[in-house]
């Protein structure tokens, strides 16, 4: 299983690159300003809560009274519900700027996705989308929503906290001080070296989405061609990089933190020491002693914390850059200005501007080569289809005949030359006019989850039922509800998983045919069906191509003789034209063509009565 190669996003900090997350921030910013000022409130606490100890121990415990304990107690409870309630509000306000960040981030890629080319999904792996789409998004909600709240109040606490300590004893403090650059210097050490290593983790973790997706959605082919030893040794191996890189990372914390520990111990202990002394020379009360020592263990943490989420804001850059790398996607095919403001585009559409396609097609000069690849694969190519017209495109393998439907559907646009529809070039009206107008019935065709009515229906949502099982009739897809347990209303499984090739075939005709197109393409489209059941179709699908322009790519030239024109494509272009007669007796490469398959067709028809017979 070849890996795909993905793009390192490793660049230091930009605010440039944080930025591009504003338009998704900006209507939720009172949620972040109701966080930020109860974090605010709550820092403000979290500092008080030693001077409270103090107090006590000074006014209480030392002078040996509880005068004043009760208002002082109502007090400190008061400010410890207004804290729970601040946590609450602000935990609240938090998780509605996730929830709300992660699911417009997720909705905009999707979104997108639907407008790029074909050429994006030719060199990009489904799993890497969806590492993107799932993951990536989660990571950057996540932080946005707790990560820079937590960052704003840990500086504000650790601030806080320095500044009260050099008002009540500059000393103390500077000892605790000349600690925390070690800290840092050991914060920097560790941390960049497990954001390397987190960074491998969420990069292979990339690669085992899309070798599990591919892993789950070949599974066929896998069991087939008997490689399941390979596909798993290949996940293995995958998936024990990952796990020695979350090894590493954990080896790393695991030393990190009890060394930050360690620090606090000391740092504790000196306080303790000198303050100590200081108390029995009555040089320092000892409720001021006790708040040292509870800033001394508590500091190193909010300290610890800040470096943390500095090295996961770095980490985090990552995630943004691949997210709006996808964003920033620009689709090969793109409709201009004048006729996105005409037609409208794929999610508000203008249909009452939209003009019915009558079917003429003409190529004109046509030069194409794929935005991945060097060569040409056509090459001043020239055709004119008229309206109503059952064109068949027959070569061999890599001739040029998906290529040149493709062309004709606008899912790539020509490199030289035009493409007319009904005579006008269709770059000047929109591609969702085209596609709307044009019916697809493919070699490996695709169902959606759902019923078979569903399936069906796709090919016009506002279809009534009885008009969904009249194109289910149509082209024998009928049968393959009838052998269903629920009928129409029976589940097909994801990407219809619970039927044959030929039957999803049969659905995908009928879905095309209730859209009534103004043109057909049918890449060969009944490969996957016996011959019996091909020409039963053969004969409905003649009466339904009738009036309507249509495209037929086939590998059986049995299936294409009633054709109005064949075209013989090879390297790109059509080097013989004609009907199947005209053809046959030019005894060209058509008729080479025909009798080599005519031969192969009838040796495999005698060979298998030989065996029925034996």
């Amino acid at each position: 299983m070849a890996a795909y190669e993905e793009q390192e996003y490793n660049k230091p900090f930009s605010f440039q690159v944080w930025a591009k997350l504003l338009p998704f921030f900006k209507p939720y910013r009172r949620y972040f300003l109701i966080t930020m000022g109860l974090n605010i409130f709550l820092a403000a606490v979290d500092v008080l809560t030693p001077l409270f100890q103090s107090y006590a121990i000074d006014h209480f415990i030392t002078q040996d009274t509880l005068d004043g304990l009760w208002p002082f107690g109502l007090v400190y409870v008061l400010m410890i519900g207004a804290q729970t309630a601040s946590v609450y509000f602000s935990v609240h306000a938090a998780t509605t700027i996730e929830m709300n960040v992660g699911r417009d981030l997720k909705w905009a890629q999707f979104q997108h996705l639907q407008t790029l080319s074909f050429s994006y999904y030719n060199t990009t792996p489904v799993g890497y989308i969806h590492a993107r789409v799932m993951s990536d998004t989660l990571r950057i909600a996540s932080m946005i929503a707790w990560g820079l709240v937590d960052m704003f109040w840990a500086l504000l606490y650790v601030a806080s906290v320095f500044v009260i300590m050099f008002l009540l004893d500059a000393g103390l403090a500077l000892i605790i001080l000349m600690i925390v650059p070690c800290i840092a210097l050991l914060t920097v050490y560790f941390q960049n070296r497990i954001l390397h290593w987190n960074r491998k983790v969420r990069k292979l973790n990339s690669q085992i989405t899309s070798a599990y997706n591919e892993g789950i959605t070949g599974v066929r082919t896998s069991k087939s061609m008997g490689i399941e030893p390979d596909n798993d040794q290949a996940f293995f191996e995958t998936t024990s990089q990952m796990h020695r890189a979350a090894s590493r990372s954990a080896r790393l914390n695991a030393v990190y933190i009890p060394v930050i520990l360690l620090f606090s111990s000391v740092a504790s202990a000196i306080v303790l020491v000198r303050g100590g002394g200081m108390v029995q020379k009555e040089i320092m009360q000892l409720g001021t002693l006790s708040v040292f020592i509870s800033y001394a263990v508590i500091i190193f943490e909010p300290i610890q914390q800040l470096a943390k989420l500095l090295s996961e804001m770095i980490s985090c850059q990552a995630n943004i850059e691949r997210v709006m790398d996808l964003l920033e996607q620009k689709p090969n095919v793109q409709d201009s200005e004048e006729a996105a403001e005409k037609y409208g585009d794929a999610f508000s559409p203008k249909k009452e501007n939209w003009e019915r396609i009558q079917g003429d097609v003409v190529f004109e000069d046509v030069s194409f080569r794929y935005p991945d690849g060097k060569e040409y694969v056509l090459e001043h190519f020239n055709l004119h289809v008229p309206a109503g017209m059952n064109v068949a495109i027959v070569g061999e393998t890599g001739a040029g005949k998906s290529t040149l439907v493709n062309l004709m559907g606008r899912f790539f646009e020509p490199t030289e030359g035009r493409i007319l529809i009904d005579g006008v070039d269709y770059r000047e009206r929109s591609q969702l006019w085209l596609h709307s107008q044009i019916g697809y019935v493919l070699q490996s065709p695709h169902l959606f989850s759902g019923t078979v009515r569903e399936n069906i229906r796709y090919g016009r949502l506002d279809a009534s039922d009885q008009e969904v099982e009249e194109a289910a009739r149509q082209v024998l897809a009928d049968a393959v509800a009838a052998r269903l347990e629920h009928g129409y209303e029976s589940n097909v499984g994801e990407s219809g998983g619970r039927l044959s090739v030929g039957e999803k075939q049969l659905i995908s005709f009928a879905r095309a045919i209730l859209a009534n197109p103004a043109i057909f393409v049918l890449d060969e489209a009944t490969s996957s069906i016996d011959t019996e059941t091909e020409q039963l179709i053969q004969k409905a699908i003649g009466h339904v191509l009738k009036g309507h322009t249509s495209f037929v790519i086939a590998h059986r030239l049995s299936t294409i003789r009633q054709a109005d024109l064949i075209l013989v494509v090879k390297n790109g272009r059509i080097i013989e034209q004609g009907s199947h007669e005209e053809l046959l007796s030019q005894g060209g490469y058509y008729y080479d063509l025909y009798s080599r398959q005519f031969e192969e067709e009838a040796a495999i028809q005698v060979f298998g009565e030989g065996r029925a017979e034996g």
